[in-house]
């Protein structure tokens, strides 16, 4: 009987020409995005440039707000939020679509530069849940920011040009690797030991260290800065290879930190595409997920809230902090993030009924957290109702799935920060496989999915 059961589907099948068109021209458009910003920071000035572009302003420049007005604050440079103001009054909530900008990387130690045994090389502190042994032996570039204690803020990038350097981290060889293949894998690949090599020609104007002298020199003359500039500095080890089409049929994408740029991307384009809405449109693009969502610039931070009472502020002749109160308990929010697509390789892991799968659209999770919903944020069958009907009436494919079997692992999004305001909350994202890796993977249609279900959302 038609619709009796919830089948699934490959999105790819049965689709036009002239779609599958549509979709692989995105797709292009966000291959670019992910391969020039790597980084949170470099994303957000992204972000920048494509809402100003489309005609947003920095929300400081108003004085008040009106139907139609696209604004956008950015939080310390690492974070950014976007507004279209909608038709009903700003008390009625908002349609927040929130991701996160940050990937698991390899961060800069503040004292990253020693050489030993002929080589120098960088201390790194890893960021995030990593499998270390996949950052072993693959070409890594450096990105970030110096901050001199007067001020000046140097931008660096190296490894990114096809004439630039890279760095690595070379790994043990097979032919000495016997006690190490015996260990654990936990405890193969020790965090002290992802140090990255850097340089290897003496400098002959050192009479001690000649190898870091000689590193800190070339980082002198193309950058200006010193040793202890490295203290007020935030630089990142990430993949030095770009976004690229995979499989034969060009069907998916394998990129570094596609956790959760896929989704940030898709939102900040739906939000940018966004005519007046009913509600106010959010496009929320936050920090620090990747280790708890953590500190200013993460979802726990007020910045957020800050910034709404700001906008409520500007949009009400008379306001009070009941204007914003009312405002988050009546807005409703994707959580925009990442799911593990099923991989049969590893097929053990996960529980095929509940399980996505690459492009099969959009992936809805009713519940995160681990094992028993530990740290979970739940939504209710009336929101997610709600939310299936409007994919369904706007014709997304979505999906709905767990992240693996119940006593195997687990992870958390900012849904539940975001629960904590009063706000219902659906995790609604991208499946990947290989998540957290160093090249994850990405079905095209999924992409796109995610771009026309987050539009859907707004325009609601």
């Amino acid at each position: 009987m038609d619709g009796l059961l919830y089948e699934r589907k490959n999105g790819f099948d049965g689709i036009s020409a002239k779609d599958k068109s549509e979709i692989f021209d995105f797709c292009a458009e966000y291959s670019h995005a992910i391969t020039v910003a790597k980084t949170e920071r470099e994303f957000s000035d992204m972000s920048v440039s494509l809402l100003e572009k489309a005609g947003f302003v920095e929300l400081s420049c108003k004085n008040q707000l009106k139907p139609g007005d696209r604004v956008y604050s950015v939080n310390r440079g690492k974070g950014i939020v976007a507004f279209v103001i909608g038709g009903e009054p700003i008390e009625n909530g908002c349609n927040i679509v929130g991701a996160h900008i940050d990937s698991p990387r390899l961060d800069l130690k503040p004292n990253p530069l020693y050489e030993d045994g002929g080589m120098a090389y960088f201390k790194t502190h890893y960021y995030g849940g990593i499998r270390k042994y996949q950052w072993l032996s693959i070409p890594l570039s450096l990105h970030g920011v110096v901050v001199k204690r007067d001020g000046t803020q140097i931008t660096v990038s190296i490894g990114e040009d096809k004439n630039d350097p890279v760095f690595c981290i070379a790994d043990l060889l097979p032919h000495l690797a016997q006690l190490q293949a015996e260990k654990k894998l936990s405890a193969a690949f020790e965090g002290e030991k992802l140090n990255v090599i850097v340089g290897n020609i003496p400098c002959e104007d050192a009479d001690k260290d000649k190898l870091k002298y000689g590193v800190m020199k070339l980082l002198n003359e193309k950058y200006g800065i010193c040793e202890a500039d490295f203290i007020t500095s935030e630089l990142e080890l990430v993949p030095a290879f770009p976004a690229k089409d995979l499989g034969l049929d060009r069907s998916m994408i394998a990129a570094y930190g596609q956790d959760d740029r896929v989704c940030a991307y898709t939102a900040l384009r739906a939000v940018i595409d966004a005519k007046t809405p009913v509600k106010t449109a959010v496009c929320l693009l936050v920090d620090k997920e990747e280790i708890g969502s953590e500190g200013n610039t993460g979802m726990q931070s007020r910045f957020f809230e800050n910034t709404l009472a700001k906008v409520c502020s500007l949009c009400k002749e008379t306001y009070n902090d009941l204007v914003l109160r009312e405002c988050l308990s009546h807005s409703s929010c994707l959580s925009a993030d990442v799911g593990a697509a099923y991989d049969s390789n590893y097929a053990e892991v996960y529980e095929k009924n509940n399980a996505c799968y690459v492009n099969g659209g959009l992936l809805l999770t009713k519940y995160t957290g681990a094992r028993g919903k530990s740290a979970a944020s739940d939504a209710n069958a009336e929101f997610m109702a709600k939310i299936c009907g409007m994919f369904d009436k706007a014709g997304v494919l979505w999906q709905c799935a767990e992240l693996g079997k119940i006593d195997v692992g687990g992870g958390g999004t900012i849904a539940c920060y975001v629960a904590n305001l009063d706000i219902e909350v659906l995790d609604a994202g991208v499946p990947l496989q290989a998540m957290h890796s160093p090249y994850e993977v990405a079905g095209k249609f999924d992409i796109y999915m995610a771009y026309k279900g987050y539009n859907a959302f707004f325009n609601n």
